[in-house]
């Protein structure tokens, strides 16, 4: 890209997990109010390079695809050096990837807790110690994507609740740290969308049944909201930092 190009100028976000679900949602929310998007995935190639297509229909070269493993701390490394090279710039780190599958006690094994201590918390950190400097350059952020159940607790999923509630303390220690040039601010989704992991269907309506009944709001959240508050975060929230803002329907207060 040559800076006869005024599009150099505008601001780059880079989403983990941004193939599909939410992390697509705020690739797109982003892409569309003018920035530049890197789009990380893990599996989800096909996704992740139709998404990256469909943004670079509307603005040429404004998106690009990376690929990493989030459990491997190379890998992790090699994320942050292809971000900062991308675009020669940054200004948003969200940190979205999210591995999630139940762990009933009796049932774990250290594989699980390294699959979901990965994703939810050690690339998170180690993204954000390595993107800090480039952050501060640009008097960017850092955004996490957290979950309700990290401070409520969540029967049968209790590596993940563990892995998102060290992402929320990682939060605030990184708010502290990098203030006043990198603000660091955490959302945490209520029921978004219904998990993938497969469930007896009959059970499950139930389930989802009693989910309902128990928000506010009356209705699951969208990916649009989410996304839509993590763009308020990193663009608009300009003393706000060190916080967690719950996008739940009002579920956490039933």
């Amino acid at each position: 890209m040559t800076h006869s190009d005024p599009q150099h100028l505008n601001p780059v976000v880079v989403i983990t997990g941004a193939a599909q679900r939410i992390g697509a949602g705020t690739a797109r929310y982003f892409h569309d109010q003018g920035f530049r998007v890197i789009i990380h995935y893990r599996r989800s190639l096909q996704a992740a390079e139709s998404l990256c297509a469909e943004l670079n229909r509307v603005r040429p070269e404004s998106a690009l695809t990376v690929q990493a493993d989030l459990d491997d701390f190379e890998q992790v490394t090699k994320l942050a050096e292809q971000a900062l090279a991308a675009f020669g710039r940054l200004d948003v780190l969200v940190n979205n990837a999210s591995s999630f599958f139940p762990t009933p006690l009796g049932t774990i094994t250290i594989e699980h807790w390294h699959q979901l201590m990965g994703s939810n918390a050690l690339a998170p950190l180690f993204l954000s110690q390595a993107l800090a400097p480039a952050l501060t350059e640009t008097r960017g952020c850092i955004i996490n994507l957290a979950d309700m159940n990290a401070e409520r607790g969540m029967a049968g999923f209790t590596p993940y609740t563990m892995a998102k509630a060290a992402l929320l303390a990682m939060t605030q220690s990184l708010a502290r740290e990098l203030a006043p040039a990198v603000r660091v601010n955490s959302v945490s989704p209520g029921a978004i969308l219904w998990p993938e992991y497969a469930c007896d269907a009959d059970e499950d309506a139930q389930k989802r049944q009693q989910i309902l009944a128990g928000i506010p709001a009356g209705r699951l959240g969208t990916e649009d909201d989410i996304a839509a508050t993590v763009f308020f975060l990193a663009t608009h929230g300009h003393y706000i930092t060190g916080e967690n803002i719950r996008v739940d329907g009002g579920r956490a207060l039933a």
